[in-house]
């Protein structure tokens, strides 16, 4: 988003779409991978798909490749708590890609109560010419075999093989709602609604808890944890966010259980603001470092915050998401809407933050031009090359041609999930069980 965000040409692919949505195929989250090469989305019925960009066409250099699907696998099952007689959903959380160490690539997917790590790898060579086996694979008969032959690697069409490595089960009581994996590379988090463990990627059968606050009496209970990460370069820092609003940082090297947290991020509430509903609003549903590592993005119902690690009183920078919502908050908790988690996203080099909102609309905030912008995810500007036009909502008074009523947003139609690619201006928007990827076409580079 630069000076004419307003005008920039921008080409987006349609990818995934039906006619009738059924709940399994509701998109329940979307992330690049750090190069932005592959683009992994994974929904409710606990598949996930992962598309692959298209190489630069030789025709037209400049021409950015499309994402086309790559490869599809069920990732999680529906499962039966005997114990407690609860039935656990397939539905895909939150997926995390590992930093590529070599031609595989690995992820680490979750859904309520199970992680998996997976390898993705490809296959475009089939060995031939076994001495013991068969062409089949069976075993030879030792006594038919009278003479030797070398193995050679004839080429084969390309094959995508997706094998799960790792199951992490059995350490979370409550629903995991964030996994992150650490700088180190070797070790990675998983958070619930009271506790983060820590796991090792090798090891499956234990981990280690770093943050408890269930209370000794449940009833004493007054916050959750919402969402955890990593710091993207200190391994030993990390954040977590609660229902309260408040942003706890945290390092490992202070002890190894990080009860006590090393900072406290918080605004404190406008009196004069105060409502019933103040508490379930000021709940933060996302938290998402900067690139940089200097800044926090958040999301609470109404805004996104940008902090500053070194100023933990208020943060530095304050956007409206959608402040016409205010006086329609009572509507909004009959509804349940007013329980929605909303993701956050940064661009790469932490200029734009991007954020969802109802009626298939979502937010850009341009941190240095303070310029803001509505952008719609439908299948009318889902042409190629078509123009996004940004979108006005109005409270009353006149109405420009093109702008929406509040009255008549779509409640149902809600962006929740989106990721921008970690380079360049390419976006991913989940609406519902379409997947949208918009493209800056006028310059690739993000400023």
């Amino acid at each position: 988003m630069g000076e004419d965000a307003d005008t920039r040409k921008i080409n987006h692919s349609f990818l995934r779409d039906h006619n009738y949505v059924t709940e399994a195929d509701i998109i329940s989250t979307v992330e690049f991978n750090q190069t932005g090469e592959l683009l992994a989305t994974g929904d409710k019925g606990g598949r996930v798909v992962i598309f692959q960009r298209e190489p630069e066409s030789k025709n037209e250099p400049n021409c950015q490749g499309e994402y086309n699907v790559y490869s599809t696998f069920q990732s999680h099952e529906p499962e039966f708590d005997y114990l407690k007689s609860l039935e656990i959903e397939e539905k895909i959380n939150k997926i995390r890609w590992l930093p590529q160490q070599n031609a595989a690539h690995f992820l680490l997917s979750t859904n309520d109560k199970t992680i998996k790590l997976w390898k993705v790898s490809e296959r475009d060579k089939r060995p031939e010419g076994y001495n013991l086996k068969d062409e089949e694979g069976r075993l030879k008969d030792l006594s038919t075999v009278t003479s030797l032959q070398v193995p050679v690697l004839k080429p084969m069409d390309l094959m995508v093989e997706v094998s799960p490595r790792r199951i992490f089960a059995n350490a979370h009581t409550y629903h995991v709602n964030s996994i992150s994996v650490n700088s180190d590379c070797e070790t990675y988090m998983s958070a619930d609604d009271l506790r983060i463990n820590l796991w090792h990627l090798a090891i499956t059968d234990r981990s280690f808890n770093i943050v408890d606050i269930k209370p000794a009496n449940m009833e004493d209970l007054t916050e959750v944890i919402t969402a955890a990460e990593f710091h993207p370069y200190h391994c030993n820092l990390f954040v977590y966010s609660s229902s309260k609003g408040t942003l706890r940082l945290c390092d490992m090297r202070a002890s190894a259980l990080c009860d006590k947290h090393s900072k406290l991020f918080e605004e404190p509430e406008d009196p004069s603001n105060r409502s019933f509903f103040s508490e379930i609003i000021s709940s933060i549903s996302d938290v998402k470092f900067s690139h940089s590592g200097r800044y926090l993005l958040t999301r609470d119902y109404l805004t996104v915050k940008v902090w500053d690690l070194n100023m933990e009183n208020k943060p530095i920078e304050t956007y409206q998401v959608h402040d016409y919502l205010r006086s329609k908050l009572c509507s909004l908790y009959e509804n349940d809407c007013i329980f929605d988690k909303f993701e956050c996203a940064w661009n790469g080099t932490d200029s734009v933050i991007m954020t969802g909102a109802y009626n298939n609309f979502f937010r850009m905030f341009d941190r240095n031009t303070k310029r803001d912008v509505t952008l719609e995810a439908s299948r009318e500007s889902s042409k190629p090359r078509a123009v996004l036009k940004p979108r006005r909502v109005c409270t009353g008074g006149k109405r420009r041609k093109d702008d929406i009523s509040v009255d008549s947003l779509d409640f149902t139609k809600k962006i929740l999930h989106t990721a921008w690619h970690p380079a360049e201006n390419i976006i991913a928007i989940a609406a519902t069980n379409n997947l949208y990827i918009f493209q800056d076409k006028v310059n690739s580079e993000v400023h």
